[in-house]
């Protein structure tokens, strides 16, 4: 006997592996000829570029290269300060049994840290270690049974699900370009070194497309002509279209950039000005807010009915929240007594996050690195101070059993410098997004299985209540119905059931259709 059953389609969001992998990259470098030889290392950074990045089966691959800067002192005895750029290429592959082909990354690389040894006056050794942060997605269309119509006596359980459906994932190339002015004073020598980081971020949803804006906050440090340390800061625009089908203004959705490339170079010296140009990959996933009724379970007492079905995890009461940090820190710096600060970098890690009923706490550090110089401007040091961060979110959404995802930026930054001591004043923007996961039991295809039928002989049983069992679990295995094993037993609550209790429970006959 064919079964006819009404199906539905839906397109989940279920996040099949977070995992955070340390790889370490280590190259010699030359100083160039044009450059005197290097007495020792000051100061390096370096910017992480990926410019792909690939899902197979069982596999995760990034490809790109980190944009290392070291700055040095010069074994010479007019120029003590100077650097050199070198780039990293990296090829990483990452063991993933669940990845499949076609399952949508998102990724997140870091620089832990960077050492530099100098083997010769000519050559030095770098090491860089990264940490990637990669979490992996399957969007995933279902045809779930939501009804079956031949069967007369069909038995169901059917239940309302909230849950987070799919809208759509796509991604989009874009460029941040502009000509950024120095001083005309300046006679520009060489970069020092380059930062770039991707802040104020933002969406709008609309006619089928996303509009992704951001900044790009570079900031070059460069020395002039006549060994001066200069640096200069611009906020490039970033702006990109993602194409997305059925996308409105209530759904939620996340973006990220990836820096693909980065060039910088010097223009004329008459220009007093530098080039940059930023490749970027935005990435937008986009979901809405979904509510369906599922079957869950089904039987027939006349009939052997059998299904399929299959547990889903996906996600539900996604939110994004973002929350302004602010420190204000005073340092001791013992080593500033008659000497300048060139530079603060300041970077935000986070160690721990623990999430409960309406907060997550954060455990974590900034590091600041200064870049220190005495009155004559030719001797440079580096000092790194630490700065913990204890730092709890109201996040009403947020419950012991939340996902939580984590991005920190630097929104703004300035110190003030009172004989040794240093008072910092940072803005930390919390980026957060938080999901709980459930299951859902679905049910995919309905059979009867008519060998299996046979005359039940007894037309009443007597059974005794047991652990764990509910109406629904003795209905169905005796083939009688709830509503019949209640008026039978003068039950008035179903879920009214203790055990120990004795129930009569009328039977049916299992018949081969027709």
């Amino acid at each position: 006997m064919k079964i006819e059953t009404i199906k539905k389609n839906i397109s989940i969001n279920r996040i099949v592996n977070q995992t955070t992998e340390k790889f370490t990259l280590q190259e010699d470098a030359i100083i160039p000829d044009i450059k005197p030889d290097i007495l020792k290392p000051v100061s390096t950074s370096g910017n992480v570029c990926i410019y792909k990045k690939e899902v197979s089966d069982g596999k995760i691959k990034l490809e790109g290269n980190v944009e290392i800067y070291l700055i040095y002192l010069a074994d010479s005895e007019t120029d003590n300060i100077r650097g050199i750029n070198t780039n990293i290429d990296f090829k990483e592959i990452i063991e993933c049994r669940d990845a499949l082909e076609g399952m949508w990354i998102n990724e997140k690389v870091t620089i832990k840290s960077i050492e530099c040894k100098v083997l010769n006056g000519r050559k030095v050794n770098i090491k860089v270690e990264l940490e990637a942060e990669i979490t992996l997605y399957a969007n995933e269309d279902l045809d779930i049974v939501n009804d079956v119509e031949n069967i007369q006596d069909i038995q169901e359980i059917r239940k309302n699900v909230k849950f987070n459906s799919v809208v759509g994932s796509n991604s989009t190339k874009t460029y941040a370009k502009e000509t950024v002015k120095i001083n005309t004073e300046d006679n520009l020598a060489e970069i020092l070194r380059v930062d770039i980081s991707i802040i104020n971020k933002d969406t709008k949803m609309s006619y089928n497309k996303i509009l992704a804006k951001a900044d790009a906050d570079v900031k070059i440090m460069y020395l002039t002509e006549d060994n001066r340390i200069r640096n200069v800061e611009e906020k490039i625009p970033i702006m990109g279209f993602v194409e997305m089908q059925n996308i409105s203004e209530d759904d939620i959705c996340d973006c990220r950039y990836t820096i693909k490339n980065i060039l910088v170079k010097p223009n004329s010296e008459e220009e007093h000005s530098i080039y940059v140009e930023i490749e970027l990959e935005i990435s937008c996933n986009a979901i809405k807010d979904e509510e369906i009724e599922i079957l869950e379970d089904l039987y027939s007492p006349s009939m052997n009915v059998k299904f399929n079905s299959r547990n889903v995890i996906t996600m539900v009461n996604k939110k994004n929240k973002n929350d302004m940090y602010e420190v204000r820190e005073k340092i001791q710096i013992q080593e500033l007594a008659g000497e300048k600060i060139k530079d603060i970098r300041i970077t935000p890690s986070i160690s721990n996050s623990i999430a409960s009923k309406g907060k997550i706490k954060y455990d974590g550090e900034i590091k600041a690195d200064f870049l220190i110089t005495a009155n004559n401007q030719t001797t440079v040091e580096s000092i790194t101070k630490t700065i913990p961060i204890m730092y709890v979110m109201d996040y009403d959404e947020v419950t012991e059993n939340s996902r939580i995802d984590t991005n920190i930026e630097v929104a703004m930054q300035d110190f003030v410098i009172e004989d040794s001591e240093v008072t910092l004043n940072i803005n930390l923007n919390f980026e957060v997004s938080q999901y709980n996961e459930i299951n859902m039991n679905i049910i995919e295809d309905v059979n009867i299985d008519e060998e299996a039928c046979s005359e039940n002989p007894y037309s009443m049983t007597i059974y005794f209540v047991k652990e764990g069992d509910t109406l629904w679990k003795i209905a169905k295995k005796y083939r009688s119905t709830v509503d019949d094993i209640m008026r039978l037993n003068e039950i008035e609550d179903s879920e009214n059931i203790n055990v120990g209790m004795q129930l009569f429970i009328p039977k049916y006959v299992c018949s081969k259709s027709n």
